[in-house]
C-alpha cells in the first residue's frame, strides 16, 4: 500500500491533526490546555512537522514534503514538475481529513466555546492585523525561509552525503518551530496552501455549532504568499546549485 500518495497523504494528515490539535487545545474552552499560549503553539506545530515527515517517509513517500509549496520549490529548483499536481492533491486531500479528527477529537468542546473567530482559528489561519499586502509579505518570507533553509539542511555544502539518516525529519521540525516563534506571530504562519485551505474546507463543511464564516474573503493569502515565496527559494536554490 505504500507509495508517494499515500505518504503524502497520511503525513499531511498526521501534520494537521497535531498541528491543528494543539491550537484546539489552547483556544476551545474547558480543554486542559486552555490559554496555555504561543510558544505551546509553536512548539506543537514544530513537533507536528516532525512526526508527519516520519509518517510521509515511512508510508512510502521519501521526499515528505507535506507541502504544496514545498513540493513546487524543489521542482523549480529539479526542473522536474511531474509531481506537482498528484502530490498537492494528497496534502490537500489529508489537510481536509486531518481537520475532521481535530472537529472530532475536541466534539464536545465546540458548542462550550462561543467565540467563532476562535473556532475557525482551530482550522485555519487569520492576520493579527489585517493588512492583505502586508500579510501577503509575511507568508512569503516565512515560506521562503522555510523552503531556503531546509535546502540548506540538506545541501552537500552542510553534509555530503546529507543528513544523517533519521535526523532530518527533527531538523525540519526545529526549523518550523523557528519560523513560527519569529515570523508567525502576523499571520499565523500558514507557509503551506493545504494547511490552510484543506482545514478550511473542512470548516466550511463540518456541523460545528455556531461556527460563523469560514474566512474565503482571506484565503487567497495563505494560499498565493507560500506559493511565491517557495518560488523564489528555488530558484534562489537552483541557482546556488
Amino acid at each position: 500500500m505504500a507509495s508517494e500518495f499515500f505518504g503524502e497523504f497520511m503525513g499531511t494528515l498526521i501534520l494537521i491533526l497535531l498541528g491543528n490539535g494543539v491550537v484546539a487545545s489552547v483556544l476551545l474552552k474547558r480543554t486542559k490546555a486552555e490559554g496555555a499560549g504561543w510558544i505551546v503553539i509553536t512548539a506543537g506545530w514544530g513537533l507536528a512537522v516532525m512526526c508527519g515527515v516520519f509518517t510521509a517517509i515511512a508510508c512510502g513517500s521519501a521526499g515528505a514534503h507535506l507541502n504544496p509549496a514545498v513540493t513546487l520549490g524543489v521542482a523549480i529548483e529539479t526542473r522536474d514538475f511531474s509531481k506537482l499536481a498528484p502530490f498537492a492533491a494528497a496534502q490537500l486531500l489529508g489537510a481536509v481529513a486531518g481537520a475532521f479528527l481535530v472537529w472530532l477529537h475536541f466534539l464536545p468542546h465546540w458548542e462550550l466555546t462561543e467565540d467563532p473567530s476562535l473556532k475557525l482559528a482551530c482550522f485555519s489561519t487569520a492576520p493579527a492585523v489585517r493588512r492583505l499586502g502586508a500579510n501577503l509579505v509575511s507568508e512569503i518570507i516565512g515560506t521562503f525561509v522555510l523552503v531556503f533553509v531546509a535546502g540548506a539542511i540538506g545541501s552537500k555544502a552542510v553534509a555530503v552525503t546529507g543528513p544523517t539518516p533519521g535526523l532530518g525529519p527533527y531538523l525540519v521540525g526545529m526549523l518550523v518551530w523557528a519560523i513560527g516563534m519569529s515570523l508567525g506571530a502576523t499571520t499565523g504562519y500558514a507557509i503551506n496552501p493545504a494547511r490552510d485551505l484543506g482545514p478550511r474546507i473542512a470548516h466550511a463543511l463540518l456541523p460545528i455549532h455556531k461556527k460563523g464564516m469560514s474566512g474565503w474573503d482571506y484565503a487567497v493569502v495563505p494560499i498565493a504568499g507560500p506559493l511565491i515565496g517557495a518560488a523564489i527559494a528555488g530558484i534562489l536554490v537552483k541557482a546556488i546549485g
